[in-house]
C-alpha cells in the first residue's frame, strides 16, 4: 500500500473510523504533512494517535536499516567484482604501466571510501558509547542544559577587589560577572569557540523521535498510560519531560513553593557544584561559608537513571518514584534522555516557546510534532509570547535593581553598569507611560483612567526609549542572569529580614549597609500592599514569598515580547485610576509567528483534537500566514463511534409559553426571558434521568439569573425535582463540588423513593467546568446551552485582533475575518461544553442549545459533524419536548 499500512498493532479489535484514523495519520507522516486530525472524545483518539504514530517510526527506522545494509553490501560487490580490463583505446593509446595506475588508483579509492565509511560508523558507536559509559557525560549535560554552561563559563567572577568589600565573599554569587558582549563574534570566540570543537564530537545524536504535547500533566500522564497498554509498550523509549517543580526530589528545595523560586536555587546549587569540581581541580576556592550542591544530581546516579527510565514506560509520578528509590534527579536524567529517546512527551509550553525548547535539549530538525488537544493552539501560543507588568511590580523591580547597583557598584565593572542603568532608564519610561514616577509609593501616585493601543514603535517614541536597543538589553538579560542575581539578592537581604553581617570595613560602610537593610525591609511593607491585601498579610507566608521575590523575570519576559515586529503585536496600556493597578501588556497579534519556525524544522506536524471545528480561520490563522502551502496540509475528520441514535441534539427557538428564546446582550436581561429559561428546564428535568447540566455564557450572567429565580421562586421549583450544584469560584473546589455531584446521582438512582431525580448544576462556558470535565453516563443526560456565549467585543484587546486579521487576511463567505474570529470563537466554546457529555460508545445524551440563532446555517455547520447530522431545530417548544420525553423512554425501557 502506497504511504500507507495494511494493518496496525492495536491491544483490541479497532473501530473502522480508529483504522482510518491510523491510515490517514501514518501517510500524512510518511509524505511529510501538517495534519489537522478531529477525533472526538470516547473514539480512542490517543491509541489511533499512538498505534499509528508509532507504525510508522517504526517502519521508518526498518527503511533506514535496509537502505544503509543495502548501500554497505552494495560497496562492498563493487570492490569483490572489481576487474578492471584495459580498454582497447587505451591500450593503444597508452603504455601499460599508466592503465594499471589508473585501475589501482581507482580500487584504491573504492577501498579507502569504504574504509572511511567504517571508520565512520565506528567512531560515531564509539562516541555514544563514550557518552553512555559517562566518559564525557558533564559535556553532555551541559548541552541538555544551557543554564548550568551558563553558569559555569559566562558567569565566572572577573573582577577587582577593592578593600572594602572584601569581607562580603558571600556575595560572590550575587555579582554579575565581566559582560563583553557588544561584539558577538568577540564573545564567541572567548567562551564558545573553542569548547565547540571538541563538544561537536561529544554530543550525543538525536535518532528520529515524535514529540508529543499537550495541554497539562495530568493529560500527558493520561497518554503515558494508555502507551503503557499497546502494543509498542515493551519496544518503544519513552521520556516523559516536566518542570523543576514536577520533577524535583529534593525536599529542601520543593519546600520552597514557587516554581522561580525552586529553579533559582536548583540553579545555584549546579553553579556550586561546578565550583567545588573546579576546585578539586587544583583551583584555590576564596574563603566563605561551604555552598550547598544537591546530593541528587551525581552524575553516576543520572547516567543509571536515564538507562532505567529508557527502558520502561513512565509517567512523571513514576519517575519522581524512581528518582526517590534512586536517590538521583529526574529533572536531569530526563533531559539526558532526550537523545535516543524515540517518543519525547511534554507540556505545550515547553514545545511552543523557543528558549524553553532550547534550554530542555528538545531539537525539532527533521522530527515529528504531535500536537494534541489543539483546539485552542492559537490562543495558547498567544498567551505564552504576551507578557504583563504592573505600575508596583515596576516600581519594585526599579527600586531593587536601583539598591542592587548602589550595593555592589564598587565590585561591578563598567558595562554591567551600563547595562544596568539602561535597564532602570527603560523601566523609569515604562512607568512614564502609566503616568507616574519612581521613587515614590505607586499606591499614592494617581493616573488618568482609560485604555490606549499603541504599535510597538509607538510605545517606544511614548516612553522615550527607542534610542534603546532591545536586542542587546537581551542578549544581557540571557547572558548575565542578571535577573537570578537580582532575585537572590532581594531574597537574601529583603525577603528573610536578616540584617546583613559585614565581617570587617568602615563605619560608613557599616551604616551603609545598615541603610539599605532598613530601605529594603520598608520597600517590603509599602510596596507590597499593593499585590497583597491587609487581610491576607496577616500572618500569611505566601504573602512574604510574593513580597521577597523579585519581578525582574516578568520585566525581562516584557522586554523581550517588545523586540517582536511592530506589525505582530501591540501594547496595550491600562491606567486604573493609581499607578499600582495601572499596567502596559504586549499583545501578540500574529501566533503564526513563532508557530513558523516549529513548522518549518519539523518533518511532519500532526495538530489533533477532540473538536476542531471551525477549521478555516486556524488554516488562515496559523498555517497560511507562517507560510505553509495548501498542498502541505491534509485534514481528517472522523464520527463518533456512538450509534446515531444515542443523541439527540435540539435548537429551541422559543420556550413553553411561546416566549422566543433571543439571549442578545439587549434581551436576555429581560424578566420574561429568564423565567421563560426557568420554565424550559423545569420541565427538561421532569423528563431526564440523572444528571443535567447547563452552561450559561458568562459568570455574571449565571448570577444575574439565579438570583432572579431565586426571587420568583423557579430555583425552589428545580430543587424540588433536582439538587442543584453551582461551579465553584476557586478551582482547588471543582473536585469537591463533582464528587458531591456525582454521589447525589448516584443515591437518587438508588433509592426509588427519593423525591429527587438526580442532580442540576449550573457552569460557565469556558469556566472550570467547560473544558477537560467528563460528564459520561448518568453525571450528564442531557447539557443545556442558554444562548451564545459570545466574547466581549468592547475588549480592546479584541477590537484590535480583528482589526489585525481585517487587515492581513483575506475576505470571503460574506463575513469579514474579524467577524468570522467572532463567531469561531463562540462555536469553539459552545463545542467544548456540548462535547462534555458523550465519553464511549455506549453513553447517549441530549444537548439543548437555547437560542434562535443556532438555526441559522452557518452557525450550525460549525457544529462538530457527528453532532450537527443528528440536530433538529424547533420553532416550537412541544415538538421539542415530545422528542426528548420519548427519546429518554426509549433508552429506560433498553435498560436490564
Amino acid at each position: 500500500m502506497e504511504n500507507g499500512r495494511a494493518q496496525f498493532p492495536f491491544p483490541y479489535q479497532p473501530y473502522d473510523i480508529q483504522e482510518q484514523f491510523m491510515q490517514a495519520l501514518y501517510s500524512a507522516l510518511d509524505q511529510g504533512k501538517v495534519g489537522i486530525f478531529e477525533s472526538p472524545t470516547g473514539t480512542g483518539k490517543s491509541l489511533s494517535l499512538i498505534c499509528g504514530a508509532l507504525s510508522w517510526l517504526s517502519d521508518h527506522e526498518e527503511k533506514r536499516r535496509q537502505e544503509a545494509a543495502a548501500l554497505l553490501q552494495e560497496g562492498e560487490a563493487a570492490l569483490s567484482t572489481f576487474t578492471p580490463q584495459p580498454s582497447a583505446s587505451s591500450s593503444s593509446a597508452e603504455p601499460d604501466w599508466i592503465t594499471d595506475f589508473v585501475q589501482k588508483k581507482a580500487e584504491r579509492d573504492l577501498v579507502s571510501k569504504l574504509k572511511e565509511e567504517e571508520l565512520k560508523r565506528k567512531k560515531r558507536d564509539e562516541r555514544l558509547e563514550m557518552i553512555r559509559n559517562n566518559v564525557q557525560l558533564k559535556y553532555a549535560m551541559k548541552r541538555k542544559s544551557s543554564e548550568d554552561d551558563e553558569a559555569f563559563k559566562l558567569l565566572q567572577l572577573s573582577k577587582e577587589e577593592q578593600p572594602e568589600t572584601r569581607g562580603d565573599q558571600e556575595d560572590e554569587e550575587l555579582i554579575v560577572a565581566e559582560y563583553e558582549s557588544d561584539d558577538e563574534s568577540k564573545t564567541r570566540s572567548r567562551f564558545c569557540a573553542a569548547e565547540e570543537d571538541t563538544d561537536d564530537d561529544l554530543v550525543e545524536e538525536h535518532v528520529t523521535k515524535i514529540y508529543y504535547c499537550s495541554r497539562t500533566h495530568s493529560q500527558l500522564a493520561q497518554f503515558v498510560h494508555e502507551v503503557q497498554k499497546s502494543p509498542f509498550s515493551k519496544d518503544i523509549s519513552v521520556v516523559t519531560l516536566g518542570s523543576r517543580q514536577n520533577l524535583c526530589v529534593n525536599e529542601e528545595v520543593r519546600r520552597l513553593g514557587s516554581i522561580q523560586r525552586i529553579n533559582d536555587r536548583c540553579m545555584e546549587m549546579q553553579k556550586n557544584k561546578h565550583e567545588k569540581q573546579h576546585d578539586e581541580e587544583g583551583v584555590k576556592r576564596k574563603r566563605g561559608p561551604a555552598k550547598t550542591v544537591c546530593p541528587f544530581n551525581k552524575a553516576s546516579a543520572l547516567q543509571k537513571m536515564r538507562d532505567d527510565l529508557l527502558g520502561t514506560v513512565q509517567d512523571i509520578e513514576q519517575l519522581v518514584k524512581l528518582g526517590r528509590e534512586t536517590h538521583s534527579c529526574p529533572y536531569y536524567a530526563t533531559r539526558l534522555a532526550i537523545p535516543p529517546a524515540q517518543l519525547v512527551v511534554l507540556p505545550y509550553q515547553m514545545l511552543l516557546h523557543e528558549a524553553t525548547r532550547r534550554a530542555a535539549g528538545v531539537q525539532l530538525k527533521g522530527q515529528v510534532v504531535i500536537i494534541d488537544e489543539a483546539h485552542n493552539l492559537s490562543d495558547t501560543l498567544s498567551c505564552i509570547h504576551s507578557a504583563e507588568l504592573t505600575g508596583a511590580q515596576l516600581c519594585r523591580t526599579h527600586s531593587q535593581l536601583s539598591q542592587y547597583a548602589d550595593r555592589y557598584k564598587s565590585r561591578l565593572k563598567a558595562k554591567n553598569l551600563m547595562y544596568i542603568k539602561q535597564i532602570l532608564f527603560v523601566i523609569e519610561g515604562l512607568v512614564r507611560v502609566l503616568g507616574g514616577k519612581v521613587g515614590q509609593n505607586p499606591q499614592s501616585q494617581t493616573t488618568q483612567t482609560g485604555t490606549e493601543m499603541l504599535t510597538i514603535n509607538n510605545f517606544l517614541f511614548k516612553a522615550q526609549i527607542d534610542n534603546i536597543n532591545l536586542f542587546k538589553l537581551q542578549r544581557y538579560f540571557e547572558k548575565s542572569m542578571i535577573s537570578r542575581k537580582l532575585g537572590g539578592f532581594v531574597e537574601k537581604y529583603a525577603g528573610s529580614g536578616v540584617s546583613l553581617h559585614v565581617q570587617s570595613g568602615s563605619n560608613k560602610e557599616n551604616r551603609r549597609t545598615e541603610g539599605l537593610n532598613r530601605y529594603l525591609q520598608t520597600l517590603q511593607s509599602n510596596q507590597g500592599a499593593a499585590t497583597v491585601s491587609p487581610a491576607d498579610q496577616q500572618g500569611s507566608v505566601e504573602a512574604e514569598k510574593v513580597l521577597s521575590a523579585s519581578p525582574m523575570m516578568q520585566v525581562e519576559g516584557f522586554f523581550m515580547a517588545l523586540t517582536n515586529s511592530n506589525t505582530d503585536g501591540r501594547v496595550v496600556v491600562h491606567r486604573q485610576g493609581t499607578l499600582s493597578e495601572s499596567s502596559v501588556k504586549f499583545l501578540l497579534l500574529n501566533p503564526a509567528v513563532h508557530f513558523a519556525q516549529v513548522l518549518k524544522e519539523c518533518r511532519a506536524v500532526i495538530i489533533a483534537g477532540g473538536t476542531m471545528q471551525p477549521v478555516s480561520d486556524f488554516k488562515q490563522e496559523l498555517l497560511f500566514s507562517a507560510g505553509v502551502g495548501e498542498e502541505r496540509i491534509t485534514e481528517f475528520s472522523c464520527g463518533h463511534v456512538i450509534p446515531p441514535e444515542n443523541i439527540l441534539p435540539l435548537v429551541l427557538c422559543s420556550g413553553p409559553s411561546g416566549q422566543e428564546l433571543d439571549f442578545t446582550f439587549q434581551n436576555r436581561d429581560s424578566p420574561r426571558m429568564m423565567d421563560e429559561t426557568g420554565r424550559i428546564l423545569s420541565n427538561i428535568c421532569n423528563v431526564v434521568p440523572g444528571g443535567v447540566v447547563c452552561f450559561f455564557p458568562s459568570y455574571e450572567y449565571s448570577r444575574r439569573i439565579i438570583s432572579h429565580w431565586e426571587a420568583s421562586g423557579a430555583l425552589t421549583r428545580l430543587a424540588n425535582k433536582k439538587k442543584i450544584f453551582q461551579e465553584p469560584k476557586k478551582a482547588n473546589q471543582v473536585e469537591q463540588v463533582l464528587s458531591e455531584f456525582s454521589r447525589c446521582i448516584q443515591r437518587c438512582a438508588a433509592d426509588s423513593s427519593s423525591s429527587l431525580t438526580g442532580a442540576l448544576l449550573f457552569s460557565v462556558v469556558g469556566g472550570k467546568m467547560s473544558e477537560g470535565i467528563n460528564f459520561s453516563d448518568d453525571l450528564g443526560r442531557c447539557v443545556v446551552m442558554v444562548g451564545m456565549p459570545y466574547p466581549n467585543i468592547k475588549s480592546p484587546e479584541l477590537q484590535e485582533k480583528m482589526s489585525y486579521l481585517d487587515k492581513h487576511l483575506p475576505h470571503g463567505g460574506g463575513r469579514s475575518p474579524g467577524q468570522a474570529l467572532i463567531e469561531n470563537l463562540c462555536m469553539k466554546a459552545v463545542n467544548q461544553s456540548i462535547g462534555r457529555a458523550i465519553r464511549h460508545r455506549g453513553d447517549y445524551s441530549s444537548m439543548v442549545l437555547c437560542d434562535r440563532r443556532y438555526a441559522r446555517p452557518a452557525t450550525l455547520s460549525k457544529l462538530p459533524t457527528w453532532i450537527k447530522d443528528r440536530t433538529s431545530t424547533h420553532a416550537s417548544f412541544g415538538p421539542a419536548f415530545a422528542a426528548m420525553r420519548k427519546f429518554f423512554l426509549e433508552k429506560k425501557q433498553k435498560q436490564p
